[in-house]
């Protein structure tokens, strides 16, 4: 069954490879050669694979678009910042679609129960929504370091600045995530 799998996987490389236009095969190569880290930055920031199918398509989507078609100069550092833009942009629009429900739950329950407190889930939608509301420079850092597990010096060659730097924006992240993360819980209790 494997043998097969990897058969077809052949075969279906090979139909793409010879069905995509020359002056696009550069797109299938990025997608071979950053995808994989893409797709596990995505599932840590998502933590679900239709948002994080959804937000490789579209990344590669924005690629295969970029300027007409054109190559940027950057391909991994435009993936990345493409794919942490699109996740983020889905964790705000599942934050709001929360918000709209509770305030629904709410209005027909006016008592809270114990069981509704902080737990393990609620708490990491709140520091998604905090990664969220950082500035894009501090955001992209966290995502990349804490999310996708890449060195200081790889953020750096993604961002364009130094690994240095890319430890300062990290510090002053964290500090700032600690401070919304404070208030967060004080708002609940």
């Amino acid at each position: 069954m494997l043998a097969k799998a990897a058969s077809y996987g052949v075969i279906w490389d090979f139909v793409v490879t010879e069905t995509v236009d020359e002056s696009q095969r550069w797109i299938l190569s990025a997608m071979q050669r950053h995808g994989q880290e893409m797709v596990t930055m995505l599932w840590r920031i998502l933590g679900n694979e239709q948002d994080v199918c959804d937000a490789y398509q579209d990344t590669f989507f924005k690629l295969a678009h970029y300027k007409g078609g054109q190559k940027p100069e950057r391909i991994k550092a435009y993936i990345f910042r493409t794919a942490s833009n699109a996740a983020v942009s889905m964790l705000r629009h599942r934050i709001a679609e929360k918000k709209r429900l509770s305030t629904a739950i709410a209005a027909k329950k006016d008592v809270s129960s114990p069981a509704s407190d902080i737990d393990a889930q609620c708490l990491q939608e709140t520091l998604r929504y905090c990664i969220a509301q950082l500035p894009e420079h501090l955001r992209d850092v966290i995502t990349l370091r804490d999310l996708a597990e890449l060195s200081y010096a790889q953020i750096g060659g993604i961002l364009g600045i130094s690994a240095a730097t890319a430890k300062v924006y990290r510090c002053k992240a964290m500090q700032l995530l600690a401070v919304w993360m404070k208030k967060e819980r004080q708002k609940r209790q």
